[in-house]
């Protein structure tokens, strides 16, 4: 953070947690059971004392003179999962935590702007971040330390430790988490936009990719692999504006690799959220509804923009997906399926042993499996084989596996696979704009993105205002900036896909509160009335594993037809942002914006 001097702070840090302890009054009871949030209510039977992030709970800590321990994670995460078992199970360490602390537990898709902001906090601290994701924070608010998975020896040890020097030093603690907070926000410097200013930002933006690019497996980094979607998205638009041979031979073995290895399931549908190495082989097996919203969309335009017909066969296969193992009732959709299955085991719902392989497959599709899938080489999985093409299969081998991976289908989902059934406002508008882009790769998803659009506006858009989303017949209050921009990105795509004059209305309409909501002259907020008091409004919001929010809505006001919310777009493209000078690989989708930006742009589609 601004002002972080992370070397003799983060080591100061590390001293308060060899001081005596000292013990304080017992903790409230556990709040999670029956929560309709399906990862709070997991922790509902655990022995800590949980309690919801609130103004209330926040009000507690500072009557009781406690740090609170805020632990952030989500449904899908499977460390998450490991940490509850190990310590939150454990009656010791949630001893600990009910005595000494304010135990919290928070759904990163409830309050992804507080999650944003702990992340940012723990990657300053240590480089590092990631879930789950447990910070000690001040009563007034302030973040003071850090830790991710830990065994439950040394997390026992961390808890002891620093509820010892809490007790020991308050004064000094609550004096360094202030000066770790970044200033207050002023109003951020603006630039004129230019064909220039834009041109310099893609510049920036293209070689700071180059630097990070994979060239031998595709991809970004070389240690694990994400799908990395606002960067692929603005290299794809780059690539249509500014032929060049190098970016598309690069972005052609990304999407190829993206498809044929680990990261996608070839029997079921839809990409895992990650792979754990950098050649796509080994995924963390969570699917999240975001990351296929995402991938859809993208291998859509891919097809287009590298002149690939078949990766509309992987988009269809990627909303096939969303469609049959993700669909809520009501017409909305899920939020993500478990790494693991019913029994506690990673990656089982899609692992597959030789010898069932060869009982329900014919002889020469399963001579394919076992060449293409390699299922003669050692495992790389406790629970069996993830099909994925380690080789090139020949056009026989080809028709052969498309006839096993039919009669696997059906057999894969009758495996058990547990959902977060949580409908979040903003990943469903996400999912809107996938549903609605590929109805001119088949009309027939013109009743699914028609029936999705119902539910958000039905359901979830109250007045012009958002609420977070609904999960077990209950609402989740508290929609954010991502909510807002999302559903009005999805909204208007769903107007152009249709010509659907409510579409078009509405996203006016929640476009307007959004603004009024999340937008001043100092910046964007991520939530409207944020409690962790690090949260200061920001000029630009940086691009993560989604898009920033505070950028998708911009190109969308772009699109709407007021001059107002226009002339507001056209302001906050304008301010300067230096961050993205040092680092324009991290704000891809500003880049697209200081485009879409200039006089004859706007209306521009991604």
């Amino acid at each position: 953070m601004s002002g972080f001097d992370r070397g003799t702070r983060f080591f100061t840090l590390l001293l308060i947690l060899l001081l005596p302890a000292a013990a304080s009054a017992a903790s409230p009871v556990n709040q999670l059971v029956n929560h309709p949030s399906p990862y709070l209510a997991l922790h509902g039977s655990d022995p800590v004392a949980w309690q919801e992030w609130n103004a209330d709970t926040v009000a507690r800590a500072k009557r009781e003179n406690k740090l609170l321990f805020v632990s952030v994670g989500y449904f899908a995460c499977h460390w998450c999962h490991v940490m509850q078992r190990e310590s939150y199970k454990n009656p010791e360490i949630a001893g600990l935590l009910n005595r000494d602390y304010i135990p919290v537990k928070v759904d990163r898709e409830i309050n992804s702007g507080l999650d944003a902001a702990l992340q940012r906090f723990s990657a300053q601290l240590s480089g590092v971040s990631g879930w789950p994701l447990n910070a000690f924070v001040t009563p007034e608010g302030y973040p003071v330390f850090v830790v991710l998975y830990a065994p439950p020896d040394d997390f026992r040890k961390q808890l002891d430790h620093l509820a010892r020097r809490w007790v020991a030093d308050r004064a000094g603690i609550r004096d360094m988490a202030r000066q770790a907070a970044p200033p207050p926000a002023g109003r951020p410097a603006s630039e004129p936009l230019s064909a220039e200013r834009s041109a310099r930002a893609w510049q920036r933006f293209v070689d700071g990719m180059w630097q990070e690019a994979d060239p031998l497996h595709g991809g970004f980094g070389q240690v694990s692999k994400f799908p990395m979607a606002p960067q692929l998205h603005a290299l794809l638009e780059r690539l249509a504006q500014q032929p060049d041979a190098r970016l598309g031979e690069f972005l052609r073995l990304t999407f190829d690799q993206m498809a044929a290895r680990g990261l996608r399931d070839h029997v079921g549908g839809g990409f895992f959220r990650y792979t754990t190495d950098p050649g796509w082989e080994s995924p963390h097996f969570e699917k999240m509804l975001y990351d296929n919203a995402h991938l859809a969309v993208l291998y859509l335009h891919a097809a287009t923009v590298l002149r690939q017909p078949r990766y509309r066969e992987i988009a269809r296969s990627t909303l096939d997906f969303m469609r049959d193992e993700l669909p809520d009732p009501g017409g909305g959709f899920y939020a993500s399926t478990s790494a693991v299955d019913d029994a506690g085991r990673e990656g089982a719902s899609y692992l597959w042993e030789p010898d069932e392989l060869k009982r329900r497959l014919s002889p020469a599709a399963y001579a394919a499996a076992r060449r293409v899938w390699q299922l003669d080489a050692a495992r790389s999985f406790d629970s069996g084989y993830l099909p994925m093409e380690y080789r090139t299969p020949t056009a026989d081998e080809r028709s052969l596996l498309a006839d096993a991976l039919r009669t696997l289908r059906p057999l894969r989902l009758a495996r058990s696979l547990p959902k977060d059934i949580k409908v979040n406002a903003g990943l469903n508008g996400l999912a809107l704009s996938a549903f609605s882009q590929a109805i001119r790769l088949d009309p027939a998803y013109r009743q699914r993105a028609d029936r999705l659009q119902h539910f958000l506006l039905a359901r979830l858009a109250r007045e012009g205002r958002l609420i977070k989303g609904v999960a077990r017949g209950q609402v989740l209050p508290h929609a954010e900036l991502e909510d807002y921009a999302y559903v009005v990105q999805g909204l208007l795509d769903h107007a152009d896909a249709t010509g659907n004059a409510q579409s078009r209305a509405r996203a006016r309409q929640i476009a307007q509160t959004a603004w009024q909501l999340f937008w001043s002259d100092k910046g964007w907020k991520r939530e409207a009335s944020p409690l962790l008091a690090t949260m200061q409004p920001e000029p630009v919001l940086a691009d993560g594993a989604l898009y920033s929010p505070s950028d998708v809505l911009i190109l969308a006001s772009l699109r709407l037809q007021d001059r107002a919310i226009q002339r507001m777009a056209r302001t906050a493209a304008g301010w300067r942002l230096p961050a993205m000078e040092q680092d324009a690989y991290g704000y891809p989708t500003r880049v697209r914006v200081l485009t879409q930006s200039l006089p004859g742009q706007a209306g521009a589609l991604p």
